[in-house]
């Protein structure tokens, strides 16, 4: 259940039997021939298909990140990171003031990595607030089965073209890209990685992907159990 779906009274009715609550981040920033919201796409399936089975509500999902390297790429919107962390913990601080307590955070893009800390600090302060956080694309269950299926992760590549994140065709075949070393500026994002998906293959049997998303889901329902935090 999205907040989208309910009224104020829904949600009080709701605090009444539970004080979990599912937080999206996200970013819209280029993703190669995908969706500039794939970043947002992904975490929000993953708190949908958590929350047909839990029944454990969704928040509104953060649409912008932390993507200052992709600016040279046409419709990417990036928040500087002090905004960014601002605007989390005054989502969370609502949150918990409402009387949500067990937050679990579906991080869909690794520019947002600086929340974290915002989010431990709050718990400091917050007596009996709790939070997981989840990038589904760095979860040993979902390196397990790209390893399994003998393919890397990389951004904008397979592991993020799912039928609800495609936008047009993709390419045929695997992109290889040359090494670099050091903190890229957009200018030079743009320059070594064009189209802009970093590595490997544009896409992958669809058996794979549902592979993919039914590891990720797995791992979201079994955070939103809390019992190592309750």
């Amino acid at each position: 259940m999205r907040f989208e779906e309910l009224n104020w009274m829904d949600i009080e009715r709701y605090l009444e039997r539970d004080n979990r609550i599912m937080v999206v981040l996200g970013a819209c920033e280029q993703h190669g021939y995908l969706s500039l919201l794939t970043d947002v796409k992904i975490p929000l399936a993953l708190a949908d298909a958590a929350s047909r089975q839990s029944g454990v509500l969704v928040s509104p999902p953060l649409n912008f990140g932390v993507s200052p390297y992709f600016l040279t790429y046409p419709g990417t919107i990036s928040l500087r990171t002090e905004t960014f962390i601002r605007v989390v913990e005054d989502v969370v601080t609502s949150l918990y003031e409402q009387g949500f307590r067990r937050f679990l955070v579906l991080n869909g893009h690794g520019g947002n990595i600086a929340a974290q800390n915002v989010l431990v600090e709050l718990a400091n302060r917050k007596p009996g607030m709790k939070v997981a956080w989840y990038a589904w694309w760095q979860s040993h269950s979902v390196e397990a089965v790209a390893a399994r299926y003998g393919i890397k992760i990389y951004h904008a590549g397979w592991a993020e073209a799912f039928p609800f994140t495609r936008v047009t065709e993709l390419p045929q075949g695997e992109k290889h890209v040359q090494g670099y070393q050091g903190l890229l500026n957009a200018e030079e994002t743009r320059a070594i990685f064009g189209d802009g998906v970093f590595g490997g293959d544009y896409q992958v049997e669809e058996t794979i992907l549902q592979d993919v998303f039914d590891a990720a889901l797995k791992d979201v329902l079994t955070l939103l159990n809390f019992d190592e935090l309750a």
